[in-house]
């Protein structure tokens, strides 16, 4: 029995493959290894109601997740996983990792994530390289969640919104530069609290600032992380991630601008990843 998991900042989905099937899936928070340790990422799954019965029977745990991207990160998880399923082998990769193998179709491929975060890599359907590194949301994410949650904010201290839209804010959250700034530099995990003002700027998608705000984000992300890899004009660029699932539009219409040949885009990988693993890992069970 096969545990595959995909694993943003955010949350985790997961889905159990027996006999070439996939017969369960389900979600839980998202893991991080520079902001979780291997004890809270343990004991929120030991207890989690769906994968507690199958904990004995699994025998290869795959697990792409954000934060993932060095040996010792990678340990976090992995000892937190064995805890949890102590008869499985366990696999920890990189979520940008599972996005390129959630969106590869047999042809070598430009991968991106937008969602909480972003990054991108080619995929030949052998080797995984990045040829810019990813930031994270102080000094990089371009275009993700993070990214639009940060501008949105200081547009609102600087009292930058239209009127209409700063009231609809002030309505909604009730928040004061305090609490923002609280929020965003004493507490933990303020990439994923920032993100989570993507939900405002989706139900006022139609406001020209936020189209103007997310189309240039995604060109910025475009130039910085896809237009960087040789013959990206040639190469099929795919995403995952709901940030580019929800604005796919705005998307689109960047990558036109900039001669990027963009392909499918996924709102989550995990599907991608269980239909991967079964026609091109010959280990799996």
């Amino acid at each position: 029995m096969i545990l595959i998991a995909d694993s943003g900042s955010t949350k985790c989905d997961w889905a159990l493959v027996k006999d070439g099937e996939m017969i369960m899936q389900t979600h839980s928070m998202g893991f991080n290894p520079y902001f979780h340790d291997e004890t809270l990422i343990a004991n929120t799954l030991r207890w989690h109601d769906e994968l507690k019965p199958y904990a004995n029977q699994v025998s290869k745990v795959y697990y792409y997740g954000a934060g993932c991207s060095s040996k010792e990160l990678k340990e976090i998880v992995a000892r937190a996983l064995a805890k949890v399923f102590p008869g499985a082998e366990i696999l920890v990769d990189h979520d940008l990792n599972g996005a390129a193998y959630a969106t590869y179709c047999g042809v070598p491929e430009i991968a991106c994530i937008l969602g909480t975060g972003s990054n991108s890599c080619y995929f030949d359907g052998r080797e995984i390289y990045e040829e810019v590194p990813a930031l994270a949301y102080i000094l990089g994410d371009e275009g993700s969640g993070s990214y639009y949650g940060k501008k949105l904010l200081a547009m609102y201290l600087y009292k930058q919104l239209p009127a209409p839209l700063h009231a609809a804010f002030e309505a909604e959250f009730k928040l004061n530069k305090d609490i923002i700034m609280e929020q965003v530099y004493m507490k933990p995990n303020a990439n994923v609290y920032l993100a989570s003002f993507m939900k405002f700027i989706g139900a006022h998608r139609d406001e020209p600032l936020f189209v103007e705000m997310v189309s240039e984000g995604m060109e910025q992300f475009l130039k910085v992380h896809v237009c960087c890899y040789q013959d990206y004009e040639r190469i099929q660029t795919n995403f995952v991630g709901s940030v580019a699932f929800h604005f796919e539009n705005l998307l689109r219409a960047a990558a036109a601008k900039l001669q990027v040949n963009l392909g499918h885009i996924i709102k989550k990988p995990i599907d991608g990843l269980v239909r991967y693993h079964l026609e091109y890992f010959m280990t799996i069970e």
